[in-house]
């Protein structure tokens, strides 16, 4: 969230913050009150994202509703590769914290990639539970231990605010894309929505006025906001892809930070992969037999953690790798499909006065897809950039070598032109 802010400037980032976490929470909440129109259309006690998103076209106007599978299977891929694309970000801040911890004990920079072969064993088992109510222990311990380094890191924040005159209060409009990305995917969750309404004991206390959501996303936001305010205050434009990173690694406050803020992440995993995972499997497990399904299930869920880790390698830098899984798949799945999905459920005569949630939805639409396209365009030059500063580093460290071997070749050269009279080789 520093990182947000400072590609967002003090009021942009900190209003804007508040704003996209407002915009964010209501289209969860048109979600599942769209879902809630559809079980008693549909006469379905409880329905999935995809059910919704399905049901909403087939039930809609009748020119839409052929597309009521393909919508149903859109929603269900556009799931899968949201969470994938969280979970290989997961890996990269896993191992970074990991490594700024092993390079200081060891003394020496071991590549981030050998650390991210190392989480292979702990993310496959993760990968393994196939029950929600499992992973209830694990995001106990996770929150504490994030909720013990939420305070060791405010405690370094307000021990160390820079003065106002080093920070900026309006970014530039090239950098507002990758602000707006990462707090799309800091704070966007709507993919477990369904399945966390679904198994409440009282469904009916999940949106409302007070409710679960809306008590749940006021605490988030206003966390979210103090952290990545008070973080760019701190650090300013020193502060990195986690504030995390910014703490000193020699002080045994700032190494427990790091440990606690990994762990809290590692053990997010399983739920963060949980949804991906369900779909994946729904979709393939009638290709096999009753003997082989189990074994099937496990292998399949082993592939797929190895492919987040894979993917984690391939774009070890979490940064431009935040924003743009929250360009590319939050915005898309977060605030586009909501808006879509309220538009069609809603389209025989409770579109309100004035067509109001027309006019809403299409700005909602509006604003995913300029945050799909300017912070996809915004992340991959970043990503780039990457690849072509290691390339240019391994240039570097080459050059010596490259310099001697070209001084033996010309020195052979002018020797055996010079024995040959042709040529004299000149100091």
């Amino acid at each position: 969230m520093p990182s947000a802010i400072k590609n967002g400037g003090l009021i942009v980032g900190g209003i804007g913050t508040v704003l996209i976490g407002i915009l964010c929470s209501h289209c969860v909440h048109i979600l599942v009150r769209s879902s809630h129109v559809l079980c008693r259309k549909t006469k379905t006690p409880q329905m999935t994202y995809a059910d919704t998103a399905g049901a909403a076209f087939e039930y809609g106007p009748k020119p839409l509703r052929r597309y009521a599978n393909f919508a149903r299977n859109l929603v269900n891929w556009a799931l899968c590769a949201t969470y994938v694309g969280g979970s290989c970000v997961y890996i990269v801040f896993i191992a970074t914290g990991i490594k700024q911890l092993g390079d200081y004990y060891l003394g020496q920079g071991i590549d981030i990639r050998t650390y991210m072969l190392c989480l292979i064993p702990a993310v496959v088992l993760l990968g393994q539970i196939r029950h929600l109510k499992i992973l209830v222990p694990f995001s106990v311990v996770a929150n504490i231990s994030l909720t013990i380094g939420f305070a060791i890191t405010l405690y370094y924040i307000f021990s160390d605010i820079q003065p106002l005159e080093k920070i900026h209060y309006v970014s530039t409009w090239e950098q507002l894309p990758k602000f707006f990305a990462t707090v799309i995917f800091a704070i966007e969750g709507i993919g477990t929505v369904m399945p966390i309404e679904n198994s409440m004991a009282n469904p009916g206390h999940f949106i409302g006025c007070p409710s679960v959501l809306n008590i749940s996303m006021t605490v988030v936001i206003s966390l979210y906001t103090m952290m990545g305010v008070f973080g760019y205050l701190s650090y300013g434009d020193d502060a990195k892809g986690s504030i995390t990173y910014n703490l000193p690694v020699d002080q045994v406050l700032g190494q427990i930070v790091k440990i606690l803020i990994a762990l809290a992440i590692i053990l997010t995993y399983g739920l963060q992969y949980f949804v991906p995972l369900e779909i994946i499997w729904n979709t393939i497990k009638h290709k096999f037999s009753h003997r082989w399904e189990f074994l099937g299930e496990t292998v399949m869920r082993v592939l797929m953690v190895l492919l987040t880790v894979s993917v984690a390698m391939l774009v070890p830098s979490l940064d431009p790798f935040i924003s743009l899984v929250g360009a590319v798949f939050f915005s898309f799945l977060g605030i586009f499909i909501p808006a879509v999905v309220e538009t069609v459920s809603c389209w025989d005569g409770h579109l309100g006065a004035g067509y109001w949630r027309i006019w809403k939805n299409a700005f909602l639409v509006l604003v995913a897809l300029a945050a799909l396209i300017s912070g996809t365009w915004v992340s991959l030059l970043d990503i780039a950039e990457l690849y072509v500063e290691k390339s240019n580093v391994n240039v570097t460290t080459l050059a010596p070598v490259a310099n001697t071997t070209e001084s033996i070749l010309l020195t052979t050269l002018g020797i055996i032109n010079n024995a040959n009279g042709t040529m004299a080789l000149r100091p």
